[in-house]
């Protein structure tokens, strides 16, 4: 594959961001990597954008790689994206994705402005990769972003193949019982719509899936509030929630819901199933099992729902693998969302956290810790999960900052530490990229 690289930092090969395009180039040396260093060179590509029209020519991707700068991508990006609209260079068709570097301080947002000014120009846009900016330095940071571009291509070759007649063979085969997956539904006897993404999903799967209709079980009311669950779990209502929930749903090794679109929500069944989870307390106890998503609606127009079942995946630790809609063009098929959740299972994908799943763990985090006396349960699960995490912990990291700012403050001409910060910034991450630390 032929990948253009989009480097909108105004560091350019020095930044951060960039560091994580090497490793990618080593790791993958099959695809083929171009970068343009858009961030540091602007001015250039604003005077001439005749380099940029050829090396967009050639790729069958476009990597926009940044560090998140409030809110957003750096200016300098704003400025190139700008510049290839007015100068109307065809992207039509071309697969378009992207790599930030932030402290996840609403990076979604960036990611949002990248992916809205791709479809803008006709292309086909993957879900980027959000890294904290030291993610690199870490074993489970390069796995991580291994193992997105591993899924990258996947996505791409399976789009190659779905209309080949060798892919739809698969779901002739016997079902495999390797894998249990539940789907989660509100569908009435009346919606064909929904029920038939159901049934061409189940038949697309190669595993073995079982329907939960929520329609069928009897859930009395919504949560009360009543904190009667706060100590061990237990449910102040008498009814077959507790058992569906825990023993057939929570048990699968994926999730899917399966949902028309009622009043720009799930619907009222389905948030009575969601209060009442609430049993379960800020304990996200199905982290690490991917889930998918079969809407029947038009979900492009509902922002905010979109907002909401990212955030849930987020928070709760699950990889999204698809939200698939009967919309028709630029949807995923119920065939490509079985396919990408398979994907996700067989290679044990974990979720890659942004501003959503980072904010709101760190929130919840604060309150079980100050109301531990109360959320035994929750209480419990953050102690032996070590999801107390406090920042204030980590002695080293904050003498060390502290010494860099005693630096930073030295008069700029009698500094000579000053002009290598750049330098020293990179080295952790050259050590990475040659090979001589973490593999």
């Amino acid at each position: 594959m032929k990948i253009l690289v989009v480097d909108g930092s105004p560091k350019g090969k020095n930044s951060i961001t960039y560091q994580t395009i090497r490793f990618l180039q080593k790791k993958f040396p099959k695809d083929e990597f171009k970068t343009l260093h858009v961030g540091a060179q602007i001015g250039l590509f604003a005077q001439d954008m005749s380099e940029a029209y050829e090396a967009v020519e050639g790729a069958d991707m476009i990597l926009f790689a940044y560090p998140v700068y409030t809110f957003m991508a750096p200016s300098q990006l704003h400025q190139f994206i700008q510049l290839l609209k007015e100068q109307n260079i065809d992207l039509t068709g071309k697969y378009a994705t992207q790599i930030t570097t932030s402290k996840h301080f609403y990076d979604v947002t960036a990611h949002s402005y990248v992916e809205e000014n791709c479809k803008d120009m006709g292309m086909r846009v993957l879900r980027g990769f959000s890294a904290d900016m030291d993610d690199l330095l870490t074993k489970k940071g390069q796995l991580q972003v291994i193992t997105y571009w591993n899924y990258v291509n996947f996505i791409i070759q399976q789009e190659k193949e779905e209309n080949k007649e060798e892919s739809n063979s698969k779901a002739l085969k016997e079902k495999s019982n390797k894998y249990r997956i539940v789907i989660v539904t509100d569908c009435t006897r009346e919606n064909e719509r929904l029920r038939r993404m159901i049934m061409d999903f189940r038949k697309a799967l190669p595993y073995e899936s079982h329907v939960i209709n929520l329609q069928e079980h009897d859930i009395k009311g919504g949560c009360l509030g009543c904190f009667h669950c706060a100590i061990d779990g237990t449910c102040v209502y008498q009814d077959e929630f507790s058992d569906l929930l825990r023993n057939k749903i929570q048990r699968a090794d994926s999730i899917v819901y399966a949902f028309s679109i009622k009043d720009h929500s799930m619907g009222a069944l389905f948030k009575r199933y969601d209060d009442r989870q609430f049993c379960n307390g800020h304990r996200a106890v199905t982290m690490g099992k991917p889930t998918a998503y079969l809407i029947d609606g038009e979900f492009s127009g509902e922002k905010n729902l979109q907002l909401v079942l990212e955030g849930r995946s987020q928070v709760g630790g699950n990889f999204l693998a698809s939200i698939t809609t009967n919309e028709g063009v630029g949807a995923d098929s119920p065939k490509s969302c079985a396919d990408k959740l398979s994907y996700a299972l067989e290679h044990r994908i974990q979720v890659n956290e942004n501003f959503y799943g980072v904010g709101g763990k760190k929130i919840f985090r604060d309150l079980v810790f100050e109301m531990q006396g109360m959320m035994q349960a929750d209480h419990r699960f953050y102690k032996k999960n070590q999801l107390y995490d406090f920042p204030q912990k980590k002695v080293g990291r904050i003498l060390f900052m502290k010494a860099v700012g005693a630096v930073l403050r030295m008069p700029s001409d009698n500094n000579p530490v000053q002009g290598k910060m750049t330098e020293g910034m990179l080295m952790p991450y050259e050590k990475v990229i040659s090979g001589k630390t973490i593999e």
